[in-house]
């Protein structure tokens, strides 16, 4: 995995890093590794996130189906955008 370092900002290439070891499961990996996991318990925890997976992927089909509702957006606060209201937030236009 490389990760290169621009204009000296290490602070960015280790999040950037970091980001990209979580993307690819090391850092779930480096934890289950930290102790000896028995062949049965490997089994059921294999088997528990095939379950959750194929539950996972019924769900999405049955979205786009139309069987159930799709899942609430939650807002963009917090992701760069200024809350409502907050200085330096853009106003709602006032209903006259």
């Amino acid at each position: 995995m490389q990760v290169l370092v621009r204009d000296n900002n290490v602070e960015q290439a280790m999040r950037v890093l970091k980001k990209k070891m979580q993307r690819e499961g090391i850092f779930r990996e480096m934890k289950a590794r930290r102790a000896y996991e028995k062949p049965s318990e490997r089994r059921n925890r294999e088997d528990a996130e095939a379950i959750r997976r194929t539950k996972k992927a019924a769900r999405k089909q049955a979205i786009r189906d139309g069987l159930i509702a799709a899942p609430k957006k939650k807002p963009l606060v917090g992701r760069g955008l200024p809350r409502p209201g907050a200085p330096g937030a853009p106003s709602a236009p006032a209903a006259e």
